[in-house]
């Protein structure tokens, strides 16, 4: 019972989230739908471009301090995440933060904004406690913890420096809004913990549009 109030709120949650992702859109100024006319454009032909690199994150001293390291696509904004935020003395936003902040196994740590590159959308680094799971397992336990996932299929990847782990590729359907997108994410484990790196997106378009991103992290993704 625990288990499906938890998966409850998370859907709740990001319905909320999404919202005000959308109430932002559309306050937002005429250089929208340029950025989308852009991301619409590029989503054609995401597989195959190659995001141009912008730094990286994850070392000590950088935006945010994983246990790993990747580059970061041109433009994309790194921000560590707030695992406390304001407002915790409300029971509702407390449950609330907490559905957004974990998800199965592993705990949000930072976010890279999509937004100033012309895309809606996060490349989100989530981060779990050392343990035996392997990144197979861990992964499976992401995906089962997001209400409304499903059609996931699960491969191995290889990254820089004979880094391994696993990925998915899975839809989202958001039961509120009536919508399916695509999502994927890929798990690492490193001594410090598992690492997940999750990529959404506003919808599958913008999703398309942002891989280039998502496969320039993950082909740079090194262990610290």
């Amino acid at each position: 019972m625990r288990v499906g109030a938890g998966r409850m709120r998370r859907g709740v949650a990001r319905a909320a989230l999404l919202g005000a992702v959308l109430t932002g859109c559309s306050g937002a100024s005429g250089e929208e739908p340029e950025s989308r006319a852009s991301a619409s454009a590029e989503a054609s032909g995401a597989g195959s471009a190659a995001a141009k690199r912008g730094g990286s994150v994850g070392a000590a001293g950088s935006a945010c301090e994983l246990p790993v390291t990747f580059d970061v696509a041109a433009s994309w904004k790194p921000k560590a995440v707030d695992t406390e935020p304001a407002g915790g003395d409300d029971e509702l936003t407390r449950e609330l933060a907490d559905a957004l902040l974990h998800q199965g196994p592993v705990t949000a740590a930072c976010e890279v904004d999509a937004k100033p590159a012309g895309h809606i959308g996060f490349l989100r680094v989530w981060t779990g406690e050392p343990g035996d799971s392997g990144a197979r397992s861990v992964l499976e336990e992401f995906v089962a913890a997001e209400e409304g996932a499903g059609h996931a299929a699960y491969r191995t990847f290889e990254a820089a420096d004979g880094v391994t782990g696993a990925e998915v590729t899975y839809r989202y359907t958001s039961e509120a809004l009536g919508e399916t997108k695509e999502e994927r994410a890929l798990a690492v484990t490193t001594r410090r913990g598992p690492v997940v790196l999750h990529l959404g997106g506003l919808d599958t378009e913008e999703h398309r549009a942002m891989l280039p991103a998502y496969e320039l992290a993950k082909r740079t993704l090194r262990v610290g």
